[in-house]
């Protein structure tokens, strides 16, 4: 594969690590300006993600690499990334530094960086608290309180997709989490059902009781069938929550965690202005 020439070696580089695919942008590093963007399978030792970098990179080293994945990354490992196996043992930040030794390199779930990215410039601007909802091929959310995207002790906030179903869940080690039944790659041909928005229905609107968000934005590849999900999610925040919020699409709801990943390589690339 082949791309024009561009005439800049200020560049940055980003990837968003998805279950099944592995999303890349390459941008100018002043203005986060895409130039050039890729698209490849997941594999687990990153070998393809590398190489179509290098492919868009088109010799040049980024002066920083920006990444978004599944999961929980950690030094040692990346959590809860069941969809790729032996990342829980991939130490995804020491990995790229040593693919890209010249560039400042920062990791980020994919989820918290799509909702900061949201909260920037997107759906949830100026929004206290916020709620961010991904409905991909997997289930989780989202929480900007006062500007700050929440993480959690161990970073693993947000990750509704193991919620109990059932009261007969409780206690249960061999039980069927949450994200089972609600995500896309829980729907067979892709069809949103009733039992479906239901399922959903009832978690969001629990969550949303606890919260209070101002407005609650859906990223992910099921906003496709946003008519589908949006009038009983609608209607079942309006019969039960006491204040129920706004409810809309993400700015971007389908490369919002590639842009979070991207404004963490600007910013990783801009000059110490603290520095003398």
């Amino acid at each position: 594969m082949s791309f024009a020439p561009f005439d800049t070696d200020q560049v940055v580089l980003a990837l968003d690590f998805g279950g099944t695919k592995t999303a890349l942008t390459v941008a100018d590093a002043r203005s986060g300006t895409r130039i050039r963007d890729l698209t490849v399978d997941t594999d687990p030792d990153l070998k393809r993600a590398v190489g179509a970098a290098r492919t868009l990179l088109a010799g040049r080293e980024p002066l920083a690499v920006g990444v978004s994945t599944i999961g929980i990354p950690g030094p040692d490992g990346v959590a809860l990334a069941d969809n790729i196996p032996g990342w829980d043992r991939l130490p995804l930040a020491r990995e790229l530094g040593e693919e890209f030794p010249e560039s400042a390199i920062r990791v980020a779930n994919d989820v918290k960086a799509a909702a900061a990215h949201e909260y920037a410039s997107g759906a949830l601007a100026g929004c206290d608290p916020g709620l961010y909802v991904n409905l991909g091929t997997g289930l989780a959310v989202a929480l900007v309180v006062q500007g700050t995207v929440l993480t959690g002790r161990h970073g693993a906030s947000g990750e509704i997709g193991y919620n109990l179903r059932d009261l007969a869940d409780v206690g249960r080690t061999d039980r069927a989490p949450l994200e089972d039944a609600v995500s896309g790659r829980a729907l067979q041909q892709g069809l949103v059902t009733d039992e479906f928005t239901r399922e959903l229905a009832f978690h969001l609107v629990n969550l949303t009781i606890a919260v209070d968000p101002e407005r609650i934005a859906v990223g992910g590849g099921m906003v496709r069938s946003w008519k589908a999900l949006h009038d009983p999610l609608r209607a079942a925040l309006d019969a039960a929550v006491p204040r129920p919020p706004q409810l809309v699409p993400a700015a971007h709801p389908y490369d919002a965690p590639l842009l979070g990943a991207l404004a963490l390589a600007v910013e990783a690339a801009r000059p110490d202005t603290s520095a003398p």
